[in-house]
C-alpha cells in the first residue's frame, strides 16, 4: 500500500519530528514546574499558631514551629495533644502545597482526568 493513510484524515501527512518536539517541550515545561514546587513552600497552622508546618510545594516536610507555652513536655496527654496538633499543622500545609500544585501544574495538564488541577468528572475531550 503505497498511498499515506493518515490522508484520509482530511490534512496531508503525519509530522512525527513536530510531535516529539511537542512532547519535549511539554517535558520541559513539566521539569521546570516541578523545580518551581520543589523550590516553594507553603505553611500551614493550628490552634491560633501554636504549631506551625512548613513543607514544600511537592509535600515534603521542612519544618516543624511550636510556641513555647503550647504544651506540658513532663504530661504524657499534653505530648499526645502535640501529636495531634503537628498532624493537624501538616495536613493543613500538605492542602495548600497540592492547591499549589494543582494551579501549577494545572495547565500542563490539559483537563485530564485525575491530573492537579482538573475538574472531578471531566473527560478531558
Amino acid at each position: 500500500m503505497s498511498e499515506n493513510p493518515f490522508d484520509a484524515l482530511g490534512g496531508g501527512g503525519f509530522d512525527m519530528n513536530a510531535l516529539l518536539q511537542q512532547a519535549q517541550q511539554m517535558q520541559e515545561q513539566l521539569q521546570a514546574a516541578q523545580e518551581q514546587l520543589s523550590e516553594s513552600t507553603v505553611d500551614g497552622s493550628v490552634a491560633g499558631g501554636a504549631v506551625t508546618v512548613t513543607v514544600s510545594g511537592i509535600g515534603d516536610l521542612v519544618s516543624v514551629a511550636i510556641q513555647p507555652g503550647t504544651v506540658d513536655g513532663g504530661d504524657a496527654e499534653s505530648l499526645a495533644d502535640l501529636s495531634d496538633l503537628v498532624v493537624a499543622a501538616y495536613r493543613d500545609a500538605k492542602a495548600k502545597a497540592d492547591e499549589l500544585a494543582g494551579s501549577v501544574l494545572g495547565p500542563m495538564a490539559g483537563g485530564l482526568p485525575g491530573a492537579p488541577g482538573a475538574t472531578p468528572g471531566q473527560l478531558g475531550f
